[in-house]
């Protein structure tokens, strides 16, 4: 099985453990904090993934370091992935946690182009339209590229919404020169 299916299992496991103790932004965000940890932190990561060290000594090492923080399902949900030898997917797990619970929440993340900065009126304006479309809280994520010119460019998982004046430029263009292609032969 794929590292991203095993991953979603287990972060499906975990969103469910978190909603039966009604805090599951709270889960996330120590997920999160967890995945942090094992992504900046070398000397954890090759300490988790070392199939010298064993089991036992992993979760003593984890039980120490988070029984106060955490949980104590959490904790055993850690102490599972050690077992199963799968907690060199805790980033993984923690990606795959999120997209979940923004699904549940009705919410989508886009990448938004414009060409030049907007004021917050136009954020809000964006936001508001593209929840519209998509049926769903949208979380616009902006960024400006003169190179569209103008309109925007909206980027939701796979699907892209080209409203730019480049592309509206060259549709025009391509219109034009395949036209006069089919003029000059008549």
């Amino acid at each position: 099985m794929r590292a991203a299916t095993v991953a979603r299992n287990y972060a499906e496991t975990l969103l469910s453990l978190a909603e039966r103790a009604r805090d599951t932004s709270g889960w996330g965000a120590m997920i999160n904090e967890i995945a942090t940890a094992v992504r900046r932190d070398l000397t954890l990561r090759r300490f988790l993934a070392s199939p010298k060290i064993a089991p036992r000594l992993k979760k003593q090492v984890l039980a120490k370091a988070l029984d106060d923080r955490v949980p104590r399902i959490f904790l055993r949900f850690l102490e599972a992935l050690i077992d199963n030898r799968r907690q060199t997917l805790i980033p993984e797990i923690a990606v795959a946690y999120s997209d979940l619970l923004e699904e549940r929440e009705g919410r989508v993340h886009a990448e938004v182009t414009v060409a030049r900065p907007l004021d917050a009126g136009g954020e809000g304006s964006i936001a508001r339209n593209l929840s519209r479309a998509f049926g769903k809280s949208v979380v616009p994520h902006l960024s400006v590229d003169p190179a569209i010119l103008g309109g925007v460019v909206v980027r939701v998982g796979d699907t892209v919404i080209d409203g730019s004046v480049r592309r509206r430029l060259a549709l025009l263009r391509r219109r034009l020169t395949s036209g006069s292609a089919t003029a000059d032969r008549a």
